[in-house]
């Protein structure tokens, strides 16, 4: 049975702004965490990773990203232009040795974001496993009390930055130069010419050497 993706109600007072955003409101919406809390929410999702690149996106892309919608919003997406898939993030096995299978995933989503923005506001959330710790690591990094045994067969924890000890101050820059990032990448723009439009400063620098 598939659990459900529980999202507390925002601790701080007042509500953060984006805990949970207005409807209307133009957000990039990130979310993340182990795959076997994402294989919870979707009993026999698939992962392919046996080409490379791995093609975007993973079969687990949409639908985490409509059950997110709906948990943020309360409504399911009224239309395409309401839920637009932009990246995904695949956490590989490195150890004991590189492996063709993944233990963490991501995906981002835009939400009324107008095509031309590049730098949208956004919505980190991570989704934290408490069955083989008994919630340890989400007590050490939730600002609010959890009990596992609330969750446990049923539910699936996950939680704004808002309501995280880690406070994420580079969660837009990062989530947003992914986005960039992937879209070059899809016009074909080389990895050299994508660094060097990032990281301008670095070319000058190197220049001056």
């Amino acid at each position: 049975m598939a659990h459900q993706l529980s999202i507390p109600s925002c601790i701080l007072t007042p509500n953060d702004i984006n805990h949970l955003p207005p409807i209307r409101k133009p957000l990039r919406i990130n979310i993340e965490g182990p795959t076997v809390s994402i294989e919870k929410l979707l009993p026999g999702v698939s992962w392919q990773t046996q080409d490379c690149p791995t093609k975007f996106p993973q079969p687990a892309g949409p639908p985490l990203a409509d059950l997110t919608y709906r948990a943020v919003y309360g409504q399911a997406p009224a239309s395409d232009a309401d839920l637009v898939l932009r990246d995904e993030y695949l956490g590989w096995i490195r150890r004991p040795v590189p492996t063709r299978h993944i233990d963490y995933y991501g995906v981002t989503f835009d939400h009324c974001v107008p095509e031309n923005d590049e730098d949208p506001e956004v919505l980190q959330i991570n989704i934290f496993e408490m069955d083989d710790d008994d919630g340890a690591y989400a007590r050490a990094g939730l600002l609010f009390p959890v009990d596992p045994r609330q969750y446990a067969g049923v539910k699936i924890l996950a939680a704004p930055r808002c309501c995280q000890r880690r406070r994420g101050k580079t969660d837009r820059r990062r989530v947003n130069n992914q986005v960039f990032m992937r879209l070059a990448r899809d016009n074909g723009v080389s990895w050299e010419a994508i660094y060097k439009t990032m990281f301008p400063e670095q070319q000058q620098l190197g220049s001056t050497v």
